[in-house]
């Protein structure tokens, strides 16, 4: 292989690589029981792939066979069509990000030296690693300005930034998380998953991450593997699929018995099809409305009054239509409103809280754009388009906003 720096360097958005497993499997000893039993599967380019199950599933065994930190017994895994068993293994590891629970910072180096370990190993020179260091910690959302600095002087949550900064640094192919968020307290770590999720939709890299937790499993994956004891996979799946088609009892189980709310967490009201409701302006004949409720294909028995910008003022009872004109306020209050960009679990938690079978859903400037309905959410949840995800994990609802200190 050419040396010195050029021969070497990666050159910045190299872009991401499939990872193919084939029958890998990894015995230890004479044990009878695999650590990972004929693992077989597909991770396209630039998604994520999370790997979940139980403790000593094989699940992290299965993500360090990658980069040979974990030699496998049989089978093979292939790299952007390429075994990894074709490489040296030291420059395999240099090729391949790592980021872990630990972090695993050097408490004596500076956060660019840090950063700037692999570079280093392959020989870039010191005003070269400084500036990549500057760049990938405004990447992560830290002041280049930290770089000078020494790991104590971070927090947890900053020291974790660092991390996935220095596997960044060497722009690679692919990135291995081994449960990189575990050990940081839940609300800086729902804030580090959405600023990686936030980077990942920049960077675009192929990760497999590890995790335990079922939860940050369907917040993070494009597509997940549960596996069980003797390191077999259960099944592997989108999000969505594994949601509300579970392969088994197993996987049923570890998904948990609120599968269908959190299937409602990955979407937005705007990915369902709203319903449309009468809409009714102050002075308007009442018999116009009655004939409009009267039409075969009427989707919501009320109609909604709005005023002259079509923003939702609230429904009209029987006693309003009994009236010769439309009146200036209506009998039934309005109820919760909703915007198009709502989390769907969040607005049928809304619904639910103000006793409401509808809900008026409105654009940015506040105007109505259709109804949700209690139904509607019901009936989307036995269909078959509940199983399809519709949002890379980059493009879903992240929940709560903000960074961490």
């Amino acid at each position: 292989m050419p040396t010195g720096e050029a021969a070497t360097d990666i050159q910045p958005h190299s872009g991401a690589s499939s990872v193919s497993y084939v029958g890998a499997t990894k015995r230890y000893g004479d044990s009878e029981l695999a650590a990972v039993d004929d693992l077989t599967l597909e991770v396209p380019a630039g998604e994520i792939c999370v790997l979940v199950g139980p403790s000593g599933c094989g699940k992290t065994t299965a993500m360090r066979m990658v980069n040979r930190t974990v030699e496998m017994s049989a089978g093979d895994i292939l790299v952007g069509g390429e075994s990894v068993r074709s490489k040296d293994a030291a420059q395999l590891r240099r090729e391949i990000g790592y980021v872990i629970q630990q972090i695993g910072l050097f408490p004596h180096r500076t956060i660019t030296e840090n950063i700037g370990t692999v570079p280093q190993l392959l020989g870039w020179k010191r005003d070269r690693i400084r500036a990549r260091s500057a760049e990938l910690l405004a990447l992560v959302g830290l002041d280049p300005d930290l770089g000078d600095r020494y790991p104590a002087q971070l927090s947890g949550g900053q020291q974790q930034r660092v991390g996935v900064a220095r596997a960044l640094v060497a722009d690679p192919l692919v990135m291995l998380m081994d449960e990189p968020f575990g050990a940081i307290d839940p609300i800086n770590r729902e804030r580090l998953q959405n600023e990686f999720l936030r980077l990942q939709a920049q960077v675009r890299k192929t990760v497999l991450f590890v995790t335990h937790d079922i939860d940050e499993a369907i917040k993070m994956g494009d597509r997940i593997a549960v596996m069980r004891e003797g390191g077999r996979v259960e099944q592997y799946a989108t999000p969505a699929e594994l949601l509300m088609a579970p392969a088994n009892e197993f996987v049923e189980d570890f998904v948990g018995a609120d599968r269908a709310l959190k299937r409602l967490a990955l979407m937005r009201v705007s990915d369902i099809d709203l319903w449309e409701a009468p809409l009714a302006t102050v002075g308007q004949p009442t018999a116009e409305l009655r004939a409009k409720l009267d039409a075969p294909d009427v989707e919501v028995p009320y109609p909604l009054l709005v005023d002259d910008q079509r923003r939702p003022l609230g429904w009209l009872s029987e006693r309003d239509l009994a009236a010769p004109t439309v009146p200036e306020r209506p009998d039934s209050p309005l109820g919760p409103v909703l915007d198009r960009d709502d989390v769907m679990r969040d607005a049928l938690a809304d619904m639910l809280q103000g006793g409401a079978q509808y809900a008026a859903v409105t654009d940015a400037g506040g105007a109505v754009v259709g109804v949700l309905s209690v139904e509607i959410i019901s009936e989307f949840l036995v269909s078959s388009a509940a199983k399809v995800d519709e949002h890379p994990a980059v493009e879903r609802p992240l929940g709560a906003e903000g960074s961490d200190d």
